[in-house]
């Protein structure tokens, strides 16, 4: 990353350069830049690329002119800080009350702190810079700039070598997060070498140097970047969500009256979805981006439906299986195509037997696991169930969509839960068809604190018997999985802004946002448009295990992140369109990234794309699996913006399943 150092100006001219492309980050001197205290809240609250508020405080005549000098740099640091800045830098010269001021408001607002040292006559020795790297470390620094005067070409030397020689016992500090660099015209190079030892961005000038050897922007660009041309998308309206989709048109065909899909996007899951819906007897129909729905309800006698077929969706067969239990008064058989064939449905016979149901194989199977094709045998009995959570959300899901339509009411419980919030996706369709059902979730007070589903431990969820689906008239929310790719391209090659999409939504793959804040990108939102672009990205620590669909997207992330990244949830990779965590290390590895499994956490070891350009280890091309995998080819072609040659997909039209136009709106 470049920062652009932004001094002497107004505040029409600075909001004028931060609209230039080339500037991807800004450094505002407060010291150098006259802004009255609302512009600096407007400035600091508004911009969407990352700043940092900068006050130099020069040496005084007098002591007391040094903390007057110092009280108006808190002043407007901090006013900068409240508004929204994302760094403010702290010289380490500052006085003891000012340095704990600002460590303890940035603590609250979760701005990134610069520790600061200047060194304006020379390059001190190594020892020393080590030692003054670990105090700005230890006097609360998220990151060290360490700044000396180089007069000799072992100056440079002597600075960059902060991020290679051995620390002292004592001294050590974490390089990734070290901006070490030299002023005069004998360490101008220092500056794109800091990036190229891993440093999370460097200064250029917009026009005029705020110090001798400071390298203008476009020339910094062009040295950094050459003809990497990035991506940068505007404009763009993602599809809808194929998991608010499928359990929607299933809602409406079981319903009452003519329901309105509005916003729908066809892909493979979904119209599967259609085609049992025809088949349990409704009439669908296709207007523009609107599905209409004549349902079958309300059900006053069993259907006798013979077979469904629900494609390649894992989620469609599950939800029909406790469906045609409720439903159908005959055995029914579930087919499918594809990758669901050999995908089995883990632990569904165990479910489907606590409501009296009965699940076998069509075709010869070792072990008691179910496959499609498979037999559901027996209705649905109403009472009380303990059901597991670890093998997923989505038997559960059709379990709740089942049993409204029994005469008796039904209470389940559903321990150690997995991707709990698709199970409240469910609930919230059953809600828009007229639906009654009540969850209640258990936890620690960690779950209560942080109101994270992570530490939920059961769901008790209550279902009234004897109810009937009514016709809805809705609008289908964006697909956070799909908009997924297009947001972390922009965090790592640019800029996206995004249309179409809830940012209140039930959906567990809206996680991509927290993500991509952890790991330092800059995201914007509103009502209408999600923003996501480029900041100095540094490893992160996650837990995907409620959205298990992103995982491909964010270990490609984690690639150009300084440092090593974990990412929990491995266990929930296994039964998908392929062993996704094992296609995930191999991909990673043939890009030349080191990946690797234990346990439930994947870790990856990350570099920045501004070192990978300039120490040419950017992604090795070629030709990749993408395993008959969706979400593999997808991050395949967001992968390839980065390689060093073309990235050859063996099978791209696995991504109909999901999003057909991925390739062409791409």
């Amino acid at each position: 990353m470049i920062c652009t150092t932004i001094h002497h100006k107004t505040y029409a001219e600075i909001l004028s350069i931060l609209d230039d492309p080339f500037v991807e980050m800004a450094e505002i001197r407060l010291d150098k830049n006259e802004l009255s205290e609302e512009e600096i809240k407007d400035l600091f609250g508004s911009c969407e690329k990352p700043l940092i508020a900068t006050y130099r405080v020069d040496k005084q005549p007098t002591l007391r002119e040094f903390n007057i000098e110092w009280e108006k740099a808190l002043r407007l640091m901090g006013q900068a800080v409240e508004a929204g800045a994302r760094y403010v830098d702290v010289d380490l010269t500052a006085p003891v009350n000012i340095s704990k001021y600002f460590q303890k408001l940035c603590r609250k607002t979760g701005t990134e702190l610069i520790r600061s040292y200047h060194d304006f006559e020379k390059t001190p020795e190594l020892e020393y810079l080590q030692q003054v790297a670990a105090r700005c470390f230890r006097y609360g620094a998220d990151v060290a700039k360490i700044v000396t005067t180089a007069t000799v070409n072992n100056d440079s030397d002597r600075i960059l070598s902060l991020y290679t020689a051995a620390a002292p016992e004592g001294q050590d500090f974490p390089r990734t997060r070290l901006i070490a660099f030299a002023m005069g015209e004998a360490g101008s190079e220092t500056r794109v070498g800091c990036l190229k030892k891993g440093a999370p961005f460097t200064y250029a000038a917009y026009d005029e140097p705020a110090a001798e050897g400071q390298i203008p922007l476009e020339q910094m660009h062009e040295k950094v970047y050459g003809e990497f041309l990035g991506l940068y998308r505007g404009d763009f309206s993602v599809p809808s969500s194929k998991s608010f989709a499928q359990r929607a048109i299933i809602a409406a065909a079981l319903a009452e009256g003519t329901s309105y899909l509005r916003n729908y996007t066809a892909c493979d899951d979904s119209e599967s979805a259609v085609k049992v819906a025809r088949t349990l007897g409704a009439k669908v129909t296709r207007k523009g981006s609107t599905l209409t729905i004549v349902g079958i309800g309300p059900l006053r006698e069993k259907l006798s439906i013979e077979k469904i077929n629900a494609g390649e969706s894992g989620i469609l067969a599950r939800l029909m299986i406790p469906i045609l239990a409720q439903i159908n008064g005959c055995p029914a058989i579930i087919e499918g195509r594809g990758t669901l064939l050999g995908r089995p449905l883990a632990s569904a016979s165990d479910i489907m037997a606590a409501f009296g149901v009965i699940l076998r194989n069509e075709t010869a199977r070792p072990g008691r696991e179910i496959f499609v094709p498979l037999a559901v045998k027996g209705e649905m009995i109403a009472g009380t169930a303990d059901l597991p959570g670890k093998p997923g959300s989505q038997l559960v899901s059709g379990v709740l969509m089942a049993l409204p339509l029994n005469p008796k009411d039904s209470k389940v419980y559903v321990g150690e839960p997995k991707s709990i919030p698709y199970m409240f996706i469910t609930l919230d369709v059953l809600r828009k068809f007229g639906i009654k059902a009540g969850a209640q979730l258990e936890g620690n007070a960690e779950m209560l604190e942080q109101q994270d589903w992570t530490y939920c431990t059961g769901i008790n969820f209550t279902i009234e018997g004897g109810q009937s689906y009514k016709a809805a008239d809705i609008t289908l929310e964006g697909d956070w999985s799909a908009a997924a790719n297009f947001l972390v391209g922009g965090a790592l090659f640019g800029s996206v802004e995004l249309e179409g999409l809830d940012t209140s939504s039930l959906q567990a793959d809206i996680s991509i946002l927290d993500v991509l804040v952890e790991a330092g990108a800059a995201v914007a939102y509103d009502e209408e448009v999600v923003s996501v672009k480029k900041g100095p990205l540094v490893a992160f620590d996650f837990d995907l295990c409620q959205a298990p669909d992103i995982f491909p997207i964010v270990s490609l992330l984690a690639a150009f992140c300084a440092g090593t990244s974990t990412i929990a949830g491995v266990g929930r990779l296994r039964g998908k369109e392929t062993d996704r965590a094992a296609a995930i290390v191999e991909m990673l590895t043939q890009m030349g990234v080191r990946a690797w499994i234990e346990g439930d956490i994947l870790s990856v070891e990350g570099e920045t794309l501004s070192s990978r350009l300039l120490n040419g280890r950017l992604l090795k091309g070629g030709r990749y699996s993408s395993h008959h995998d969706h979400r593999m080819a997808m991050v395949l072609r967001i992968a390839s913006i980065a390689a060093d040659s073309p990235i050859e997909i063996d099978d791209r039209e696995c991504v109909t399943k999901s999003f057909p136009e991925f390739f062409e709106n791409f």
